[in-house]
């Protein structure tokens, strides 16, 4: 009699961990590691309200929620400044069988979000695929180890698992960062994943496949601004629900949040250069100008080509405060703001800098005749153009 054919279920190895680099040789931690203290608290939190996680979560959906958003009284911060309404449907998409979509104009924290929401619910936020032109089928699937493939044969010492591959036999969450810059064709390998739930390996049997735990889903993140993107198929936008991450409508909300930002990029150097709200008011308000194409007075404004987003903004603040730091007095004012407010303005469109130069020489000119700090702008601003 003939006999069943035998389903194989590869085996994810367990990768390599490196030693743990020390804390001031690392630019940039994962949310994990930067937030460890306050996921241990909501982890306690959990335990002690008798919460039932949801399979694969290490936290509640509850929990996950003050991580992003804050909780004042575990001492949880706010990380996420936005749509908290949107956080909360976040969270319900990735209960489900669907991905979860996050799109947007730049600088409106997707990736953050998308990182954040990894970090709380598996603990594991460094699961990422970056799309790009040069995005292959590989990235997503899985590839292999040529020098152990010729050796012998399809093994699992020679298969390299991709992002996806790793969270569905874990059981935890996969980010995929831009996925309109990748082709559409490499797009859809993420329509049976979605679909099915599941990885075929051919190449180890007929029947061997990766069969998602528990925990398991994607986090898709895609750029709305940015010119010669791919189109995302039908079939594959059904699987995903969208969410839009939008600019920061609360003006307190954004001057914190760059202030956050702030000392976090500065690090140690915080302390060597002071930085008043005065200031960071007066950079969010340009911004927010540039950004709406009205000024806060009502005057008509060009928008700039240019993103002028928190995200960029909070790159001027961090470059303003250095500039401070190392050439100035060691207090951040309006010219530095001004004088690196030019560099980003004017990146993308010749045609900006004339708009940019109509916005001081009518705006900050205005303002500038009954606050001192407009002045302080309008004349460093001025004087960069010489």
């Amino acid at each position: 009699m003939p006999t069943e054919p035998v389903r194989r279920e590869p085996v994810l190895r367990e990768p390599v961990r490196p030693e743990p680099v020390r804390r001031e040789a690392v630019l940039r931690e994962p949310a994990e590691q930067r937030y460890a203290d306050e996921l241990a608290r909501l982890r306690a939190w959990d335990a002690a309200t008798g919460r039932v996680l949801p399979p694969g979560w290490m936290l509640s959906p509850q929990a996950v929620r003050g991580f992003v958003v804050g909780h004042d009284e575990l001492g949880v911060t706010r990380k996420f400044y936005g749509d908290d309404p949107l956080v909360d449907r976040a969270i319900v998409t990735l209960l489900g069988r669907q991905g979860l979509m996050l799109v947007g104009e730049p600088g409106t924290a997707k990736s953050m979000l998308s990182e954040l929401l990894a970090a709380a619910i598996s603990g594991e936020s460094n699961l990422t695929v970056q799309g790009t032109a040069g995005t292959t089928e590989d990235h997503i699937r899985y590839s292999w180890n040529y020098a152990l493939l010729l050796a012998e044969g399809p093994s699992e010492r020679s298969l390299v698992p991709s992002p996806v591959y790793r969270a569905m036999a874990a059981g935890q969450l996969v980010r995929i960062e831009e996925i309109t810059r990748a082709a559409p064709e490499i797009q859809d390998v993420l329509v049976s994943i979605l679909s099915e739930k599941q990885l075929m390996v051919p190449e180890f049997g007929a029947d061997a496949r990766v069969s998602a735990r528990p925990g398991f889903n994607v986090i898709a993140t895609a750029n709305l601004r940015d010119r010669g993107v791919n189109d995302m198929s039908a079939a594959l936008k059904r699987r995903f629900n969208f969410e839009t991450v939008r600019p920061l409508a609360d003006r307190d909300h954004e001057i914190e949040l760059i202030g956050r930002q702030l000392d976090a990029e500065l690090g140690d150097r915080r302390g060597e250069v002071q930085v008043g709200r005065d200031v960071l008011d007066l950079l969010v308000t340009a911004f927010r100008d540039l950004r709406s194409g009205t000024s806060a007075e009502g005057t008509a404004i060009k928008r700039p080509e240019t993103v002028m987003s928190t995200a960029e903004a909070v790159n001027v603040a961090v470059a303003a405060a250095l500039e401070a730091r190392y050439f100035g007095t060691g207090v951040l004012t309006p010219a530095e703001v001004a004088r690196q407010l030019l560099g980003v303005a004017i990146k993308d469109n010749a045609e900006d800098a004339a708009r940019l130069r109509f916005y001081v020489d009518t705006v900050v000119r205005e303002r500038a005749r009954r606050d001192r700090r407009w002045q302080v702008f309008g004349t460093a601003a001025s004087a960069a153009w010489q």
